[in-house]
């Protein structure tokens, strides 16, 4: 009998302890576990209202002094307005007064105008600016942030907000017309070389068509072009002028809207059929984007929230066709002073060419198990915000797992992507649903 027992006891402590090992969670529940503990319910993702709920990402940004707050697809109402919303808590909060965009330089510079001054209709700069591979910006969800900007300057004259765009592929007639105006002014010696070196640069078409004809223009024609806009930079880099005078100050945005008109020219004399030279363009573009951020924080001293993909903003690349990431170039100029902040989302709608290249709506469905977004989608039923940083290590281990991740650019579908969210971003802000943001109409 006592054998019988204490066999009888072995076999209970044996099907407790399979039972205790069966109850454990796997490392995906005990990092679900984990994000539930620290998810920060988000009130909304509309610009309105009360911004209280934003408190905790504050904390999160702390001194930065660029934030780049990613999306996951290129065209949803609400990653647009929940950039809208940090917009407005970042510039009464935390003394932000730049809004960077994926875009042209010379596009930030028509829209920093109206900012500044009111003339103009934005209905018409964002239509004229935003055509082809910017045609996903002209929305009703930037053109209400842009209204707001301005609203915002018409009551505070003496500390106004400011736009910029950091990219390259379009650099407008009023580039020219500043460099060519600068030389002119202090520089007349050098106005006939100057003139010279940019013929056949400036643009004589809209945006949309100079675009697509640029990259029909034979190789050698491309790559005249980019040597010639950078022989006309290199004649304003020598000049040695008082710092902190107004003649500096002139100086060194002439020779910045120079530089954005080389940066588009380079930009297009790369070999895109070549993948090596493929690869070579997209760290050229990545790279002169944190250049021009890095170069608009230098000389205006104000804090910047730049607008990305989730990819631009990141420290790593998940495309083997991106050797380097803009976030990674931010990184090494600002340190800890920049914050990457990526942005996913459960199901839901975005604008996206289709394989025929017509524009249209495209939808998804819950994410698949396995997915950062299958597990990010359960950790609380609010939309929320996440410091990766400081999150429990077995969240931090499960997310630094690079696994299936929704990152979806100006066409849809697009090869899946492995994303280690830790080790791409700071903070994670997580939507439920989606829907495709609203384009303005083009007549």
């Amino acid at each position: 009998m006592t054998r019988n027992r204490s066999a009888l006891f072995a076999a209970v402590l044996l099907c407790l302890g399979a039972l205790l090992t069966a109850a454990l969670p796997p490392p995906e529940q005990r990092a679900l576990s984990a994000l539930e503990r620290v998810a920060l319910p988000l009130e909304s993702t509309e610009p309105d209202g009360d911004l209280s709920d934003l408190r905790p990402f504050g904390h999160m940004v702390g001194s930065a002094q660029v934030v780049g707050l990613g999306e996951a697809t290129h065209s949803s109402h609400e990653f647009f307005t929940m950039k809208h919303r940090i917009m407005r808590y970042l510039v009464e909060e935390k003394g932000f007064r730049t809004f960077a965009l994926e875009a042209s330089w010379s596009s930030g510079l028509r829209l920093d105008a109206y900012l500044l001054t009111g003339e103009g209709d934005p209905r018409q700069i964002m239509r004229e600016e935003f055509q082809d591979t910017y045609a996903w910006w002209n929305t009703e969800e930037y053109l209400a942030l842009i209204e707001w900007m301005r609203a915002y300057n018409r009551t505070h004259p003496q500390d106004p907000l400011r736009f910029m765009g950091d990219d390259f592929a379009y650099a407008g007639p009023e580039l020219y017309d500043r460099v060519l105006g600068y030389v002119a002014r202090e520089l007349p010696a050098l106005l006939p070389d100057v003139t010279e070196l940019y013929q056949g640069l400036r643009p004589t078409t809209p945006a949309g068509p100079y675009m697509k004809a640029y990259l029909a223009r034979p190789p050698a024609e491309r790559r005249d072009m980019a040597d010639r806009s950078e022989r006309a930079l290199a004649l304003l880099t020598d000049r040695r002028l008082p710092a902190g005078t107004p003649a500096q100050e002139a100086y060194a945005w002439a020779r910045q809207h120079a530089t954005a008109i080389a940066q588009t020219a380079r930009g297009y004399a790369f070999d895109f059929e070549d993948p090596q030279q493929l690869k070579a363009s997209m760290r050229f573009r990545d790279r002169i984007m944190a250049d021009n951020v890095a170069w608009w924080h230098a000389h205006t001293g104000r804090k910047i929230l730049l607008s990305a993909h989730d990819a631009h903003v990141s420290y790593r690349t998940s495309d083997p066709r991106y050797p380097a990431m803009q976030g990674a170039f931010l990184h090494d100029r600002f340190g800890r002073d920049y914050l990457s902040v990526g942005s996913t989302f459960g199901r839901g709608s975005f604008n996206a060419t289709g394989p025929d290249g017509a524009t249209r709506v495209h939808t998804l469905g819950p994410a698949a198990p396995g997915s950062n977004e299958h597990l990010l989608d359960r950790a609380s039923r609010r939309d929320y915000v996440v410091d990766l940083r400081t999150a429990p290590p077995a969240a931090r281990s499960w997310l630094a797992t690079a696994r299936p991740t929704r990152s979806i650019g100006t066409a849809y579908p697009e090869p899946e992507h492995r994303i280690a969210p830790v080790r791409s971003h700071d903070v994670v802000i997580h939507l439920h649903r989606i829907r495709a943001a609203r384009l303005l109409a083009v007549p």
